[in-house]
């Protein structure tokens, strides 16, 4: 678990993190840089689970080579699907990190939700969905790593 104290919000008590795949941690079915690391770094504090309709395929792959659950998302009202996800492992003790529109809904169910700007994009939904907004995947990691971080940016 993650604990992190932030005035003026009050403790958040991080147990899991649900994972966007494409545009999220990877570039057209690849791996973006320095998420494996990270990704290995977090395992022994959060149960992480990656939601994915699989557009490219490689979710099985992708999650079996980082150590990591994978939850299927049927493609239609991929929305919905990814916030119930949220909701029925616990939102409270969930962190949440995703970049397109489809994911606006898990970022603000999720106690602390992370909007990421990638090559692909930052869709405006999951923007303003987002507690915090990342410039890469690596940043938005580091924030859970470095967790003082995740105080200094979201302290009132």
């Amino acid at each position: 678990m993650i604990h992190v104290e932030i005035p003026g919000r009050g403790r958040l008590v991080l147990a899991h993190l649900a994972l966007d795949l494409n545009g999220t941690i990877v570039r057209d079915g690849v791996l973006l840089p320095g998420v494996a690391e990270r990704i290995a770094a977090l395992r022994d504090q959060l149960a992480i689970t990656l939601l994915t309709a699989d557009t490219h395929g490689r979710a099985v792959a992708t999650a079996e080579a980082l150590g990591i659950a994978l939850h299927r998302i049927a493609p239609s009202d991929e929305t919905a699907q990814k916030a119930a996800f949220v909701r029925r492992t616990g939102a409270q003790g969930m962190a949440a990190i995703g970049n397109g529109a489809n994911d606006a809904a898990m970022l603000a169910a999720a106690v602390l939700g992370i909007a990421v700007l990638g090559d692909e994009g930052l869709a405006g939904a999951a923007l303003l969905a987002a507690d915090v907004v990342a410039p890469g995947i690596a940043a938005a990691l580091d924030l859970l790593l470095t967790p003082d971080r995740l105080r200094a940016t979201l302290r009132i």
